[in-house]
């Protein structure tokens, strides 16, 4: 990996702009090819004290400084990141195994939160409200929320960050972001230019750590911090719900998905194909929006998964650096065992192998794009999250049945469905017990919209207008004594 601006290569953590280094460290993988790119600090509790003080010190003149500074810094930090998005979309695929160019997009993407929330800050509005006697006059105010706990996963190492951070920093709260143990190195390099950017000490703070339940106690029980954002599994959501309760923190939690991808007899084939596809293999699978379960309706299903079986062997495997690669590695060990343990399972219980099904040639870690048909709901993959490149299929026959099928799961992240019928689609919209629902398109999220789910995949709004409104709290103001 041949950075052309090295200092985004950043080994220690970050307390008060400051890098801290020391003996006890750890490794980060390329999944690609097992090698170890670097080692990074393995902070502890200690360390996560020092960076929730430093938070928690430079908040009041952080809070107090004019909407327009906070945005003349987050826009110098988004310019940064656009100079040396090359660089960075580089350590991102190095680290986490995604195609370049999906990498790429990524580091646009996430740029877009903070060039987005640059503006909104200057908007969070109050309100004049009309009061009920003659006397006295009733306002509202909004105000940052205090010090924020960020803690990211790896599959989307930038724009995870981004999409929590920059609302936060925007509303004129400080923040400790704790990134996931197998990709820290964004975070750092973010961190980099946040500080070339003018963010002043204090204000962002970055933990490195493999000590994440003790790290993670100390952040939601700590009194210092006032609210949680995090995105990852349901169970360790309900983990940190459960901690946070002894402070009664703000919690923003983005949790597990079991997205369907409906295809109707009248949708588009070409547009059905593109769009589930889009949804389905993006990162490997490895992302929480996938769609988790490919829903055909009978009449179209033959020509559906012709050419859906045809673009997906049509998919290339191999290292994320390499020209023309789709398909890179998934994050680790663990997750291939978790996709040949679903897959054993489903073919146990009925389920049929189309293509692909077993690790690929290009290394460990690499895993074959992958249909199966004759799913189910009994089976596990019915109820969990894939989180691989595997699309599992499954036969309707009418409408209500669709829609029994995509609701009937805990979960309540992001929905799609393929069809031309206006009519259909509003009723179909509505219907769906989903956070996020993609009609006729498998790409969805954009900082300008909420993201967020309902049911057991959490609650609470990233991205938008709405997004800041999670790191603010309204005051009310009564003003006497008028005559």
């Amino acid at each position: 990996m041949q950075l052309t601006y090295p200092a985004l290569l950043q080994q220690g953590i970050f307390i008060n702009n400051n890098w801290q280094t020391g003996a006890a460290t750890f490794p980060v993988y390329n999944p690609a090819n097992g090698e170890v790119i670097t080692n990074v600090y393995n902070a502890g509790v200690a360390e996560t004290e020092q960076a929730i003080q430093a938070a928690d010190a430079a908040f009041p003149a952080w809070s107090n400084k004019p909407a327009k500074e906070r945005s003349d810094i987050l826009k110098k930090w988004y310019q940064l990141i656009i100079q040396h998005s090359n660089d960075l979309a580089l350590l991102l695929t190095t680290e986490q195994g995604k195609p370049l160019t999906e990498a790429k997009g990524e580091v646009q993407y996430g740029a877009s939160f903070i060039e987005w929330f640059a503006e909104e800050c200057r908007r969070t509005y109050g309100q004049v409200i009309p009061a009920p006697v003659a006397d006295r006059r009733f306002f509202t105010i909004k105000q940052p929320i205090g010090v924020v706990a960020a803690i990211t996963p790896w599959n989307f190492p930038i724009a995870m960050i981004t999409r929590k951070i920059a609302p936060a920093l925007a509303a004129g709260c400080t923040v400790v972001l704790k990134p996931a143990e197998d990709t820290p190195l964004c975070a750092l390099a973010l961190a980099q230019l946040a500080k070339e950017a003018g963010l002043p000490a204090g204000v962002l703070n970055v933990i490195t750590t493999l000590q994440a339940a003790e790290t993670g106690k100390l952040l939601t029980t700590h009194p210092a911090v006032h609210k949680i954002s995090f995105t990852g599994s349901t169970e360790v959501g309900r983990i940190l719900m459960q901690q946070s309760s002894s402070t009664l923190k703000k919690l923003s939690l983005e949790l597990g998905g079991n997205a369907p991808a409906i295809v109707f007899n009248d949708a588009d084939l070409q547009q059905a194909v593109k769009g589930t596809l889009a949804s389905k293999y993006r990162n490997a699978g490895q992302t929480c929006v996938c769609a988790n379960r490919v829903l055909v309706q009978k009449d179209i299903y033959p020509a559906f998964m012709k050419a859906y079986q045809e673009a997906v062997m049509a998919m290339q495997v191999g290292n994320g650096t390499t020209d023309g690669v789709t398909i890179g590695p998934l994050i680790n060990q663990d997750a291939i065992d978790k996709i040949q343990k679903l897959l054993k399972d489903a073919f146990d219980k009925g389920a049929e192998l189309l293509c692909g099904g077993k690790v690929h040639s290009a290394g460990p870690l690499f895993f074959e794009p992958t249909i199966i048909t004759h799913c189910t709901p009994e089976m596990e993959l019915s109820r969990e999250e894939i989180f691989g490149p595997v699309s599992a299929v499954y036969v309707f026959e009418t409408v209500e049945e669709a829609i029994a099928l995509a609701n009937n799961t805990e979960y309540g992240l992001a929905a799609y469905f393929f069809s031309k019928d206006v009519q259909q689609v509003w009723r179909i919209a509505e219907q769906l017990q989903y956070g996020i629902i993609g009609i006729n398109e498998g790409i969805i999220s954009f900082a300008e919209v909420p993201f967020g789910g309902i049911k057991q995949s959490g609650y609470g709004k990233e991205g938008s207008f709405y997004g800041i409104e999670d790191y603010l709290i309204t005051k009310y103001l009564c003003l006497g004594g008028i005559h």
